[in-house]
């Protein structure tokens, strides 16, 4: 298995990223994908999840301004973050049956 993150960057607080892991190594379009953060100092806060059907669940912290989707033939899953403030600033990383990938490195900051 292999989830390989990309997108995070250095954004100003209010601005918004679009993440992607990409997946190998199991059939991406029967497993629920989650994406977690972690912050420096903190343990790792699971941020939302997409099962197979489409549904989306997300944590209270993030609800209403982050949105999940996947790709299903790139077998890639995305998070979208909107609004984004400096509480925000993480690794991000994506999980799958277990696993996880390396994570990719959000800052938000003026």
């Amino acid at each position: 298995v292999q989830l390989v993150e990309s997108g995070g960057g250095l954004v100003q607080p209010g601005g918004s990223l679009r993440l992607s892991c990409v997946a190998s190594g199991f059939t991406f379009n029967s497993v629920f994908m989650n994406w977690y953060r972690q912050a420096p100092g903190k343990e790792r806060e699971w941020v939302g999840g997409m099962n197979i059907d489409g549904g989306t669940y997300y944590a209270e912290s993030v609800k209403g301004r982050f949105a999940i989707s996947r790709d299903n033939v790139k077998n890639t899953v995305y998070l979208q973050m909107n609004s984004l403030n400096s509480g925000d600033t993480a690794v991000y990383i994506c999980n799958a049956r277990g696993y996880f990938g390396q994570g990719t490195q959000v800052t938000v900051s003026s």
